[in-house]
């Protein structure tokens, strides 16, 4: 079984202020993976982490997703991929501490995007490190694009590229709220492509800076996903929650919203 992990950038960092990073909650998650690996020996994970207060603000300032041509547009992009591996290199540092044997895959080294979209990725490596049982870690990062110069990828479409040679079953993404909410903000427990139309509307763009689209872009993503993938269950939930990745993943409680095919 492969589980994919995201833990927001809402969740990791203070999105409202610049490379504020929050260590105690990667710790917490640091412990409940340790638990899902010794409770399931046979689990693989993969972990990923959104750019948050350091590099959504470092790609807002270039505009980097809109493409990279000048000199100056190319000295953005090159410093919107280092804030990028910093957060990145601080949470692989937390997940080492707590003796994970966490191993960082940088998405810009593995892929190329044609018009802001991957055009191909290569996932050899980190499917042997699955097999090898390390915690292999990747990123919303910037990319090297073959229309318009340079983008920036999610980590949702890092995750989707994994699906096309991994077989997943189970992705969460943590965030900082109890889920997908409603009009009234009360949480949606279930999602589908035929129920998501009616409460697209209604979803809000992040709480803070996100050139990549925030929660009515996620959401979108998960259900064309799901569509895809008829066995795919998308679970998004408050990383802030105890115990969260525990209640999920192992006693199979109904923790925020689930998004499936039907």
């Amino acid at each position: 079984m492969t589980v994919l992990i995201k833990l927001g950038g809402s969740l990791v960092t203070d999105k409202r202020r610049a490379k504020v990073f929050h260590a105690d909650i990667v710790r917490d998650i640091a412990e409940q993976l340790l638990h899902l690996r010794r409770e399931q020996p046979g689990l693989q994970l993969v972990i990923g982490h959104g750019s948050g207060s350091f590099g959504h603000y470092e790609a807002r300032k270039h505009d980097t997703i809109s493409g990279v041509q000048s000199e100056d547009e190319w000295l953005g992009f090159a410093q919107v991929g280092a804030v990028a591996t910093e957060l990145s290199q601080l949470i692989l540092s937390e997940l080492l501490r707590a003796g994970l044997p966490a191993l960082r895959f940088q998405p810009s080294s593995m892929l190329l995007t044609a018009s802001g979209r991957i055009d191909r990725m290569e996932t050899g490596a980190l499917a042997l490190a699955l097999k090898q049982n390390l915690l292999p870690v990747v990123h919303g990062d910037i990319a090297v694009d073959s229309e318009i110069g340079g983008t920036i990828v999610s980590t949702e479409a890092v995750f989707a590229q994994l699906l096309r040679t991994i077989p997943v079953e189970t992705i969460v993404l943590l965030g900082d709220v109890d889920g997908v909410l409603d009009e009234n903000g009360a949480v949606l427990p279930a999602l589908t492509p035929a129920t998501t139309p009616r409460f697209l509307a209604a979803l809000g763009a992040s709480g803070g800076v996100d050139v990549t689209g925030g929660m009515r872009q996620k959401v979108g993503e998960m259900v064309a996903l799901a569509a895809a993938h008829p066995a795919l269950k998308v679970h998004i939930a408050n990383g802030q929650r105890a115990n969260v990745l525990i209640d999920l993943l192992i006693n199979r409680h109904p923790v925020g919203t689930c998004i499936s095919a039907e």
